[in-house]
């Protein structure tokens, strides 16, 4: 019988609605990283929005990487679970391998503008069955004849990134 393993996709997106201590942490930083780092793009003020700055200033695409480094740390204290998502049971149980951070929108005078998201990919996971909105999936480990698996609900912002089948 093949298996249909999937990565999942999780687009965390922070905004000056945080209420979670973690989402508040990386949207004071992210914000506070992001006016440092748009000085070098903005030396003569022209320019007040992260939109502005992509479209006139050649390399401003690189803010997304400049800005970043100001949260990557909060990262290691996920411990490579991704957040806001719990199984059936109430826990968090999806690691995640990769991410990516971005800058969706900001202003360099309205801090209620600024808004980023980390894009959580998960390690890979057999699919087993789909139950109404919920997935019921296990790790994909080749171990003893009894899985362990997770039954979770589908929720925006959460997507199966990838599909793939083995034997």
């Amino acid at each position: 019988m093949e298996n249909r393993v999937i990565t999942l996709c999780y687009r965390k997106v922070i905004d000056a609605n945080a209420t979670k201590a973690w989402d508040k942490l990386v949207f004071e930083d992210s914000y506070r990283e992001f006016k440092m780092q748009a000085q070098l793009y903005n030396q003569d003020n022209k320019y007040r929005s992260f939109a502005e700055l992509l479209q006139h200033v050649p390399g401003a695409e690189q803010l997304h990487f400049l800005v970043s480094a100001a949260v990557t740390g909060y990262l290691q204290t996920l411990n490579e679970v991704v957040p806001d998502i719990i199984n059936n049971l109430g826990k968090h149980f999806l690691r995640f391998n990769k991410y990516q951070f971005e800058i969706i929108n900001s202003d360099l005078q309205n801090k209620s503008r600024h808004q980023v998201a980390f894009n959580f990919y998960s390690e890979p996971l057999v699919w087993h069955e789909t139950i109404g909105n919920y997935l019921l999936v296990s790790e994909n480990k080749a171990a003893s004849s009894e899985m362990l698996t997770d039954l979770f609900q589908l929720q925006p912002y959460l997507s199966i990134y990838s599909l793939t089948t083995e034997a």
